[in-house]
């Protein structure tokens, strides 16, 4: 059974930080292609990161040099590291496993990002 399970949403003030985990089990996580994806309220699902089985990262226009995206293979697990977050990063984060060359394709069930003062 495949399961993706974020956690490290909360809370935080404008300008804070948070680190986000994707565990994912039940792939072989090495193969696939990972993403970070972001959902507001009344607004379609966005990507925000997403880093390629080989390495390769992209970003959103609007996370460039805030956010980045990582993964460590022998934990199965993708990062998302935000900083100098701002209200309009509002919003649920999942993350996505893609391999690419097959149909295979998971979310996890996302966790709530919060920006506030």
């Amino acid at each position: 059974q495949v399961q993706l399970v974020e956690s490290g949403g909360g809370l935080v003030q404008p300008g804070g930080s948070l680190r986000l985990s994707c565990a994912a089990s039940g792939i072989i996580f090495s193969r696939y292609d990972m993403g970070w994806y972001r959902q507001a309220p009344g607004k379609q699902r966005d990507l925000v990161a997403a880093i390629t089985r080989g390495g390769t990262t992209n970003y959103a226009d609007s996370v460039k040099g805030r956010f980045t995206i990582s993964r460590d293979n022998a934990k199965n697990t993708v990062y998302l590291q935000m900083n100098s977050l701002k209200p309009e990063d509002t919003a649920v984060y999942c993350c996505n496993a893609d391999w690419s060359i097959t149909p295979r394709n998971y979310w996890g069930q996302g966790t709530q990002v919060t920006v506030s003062s």
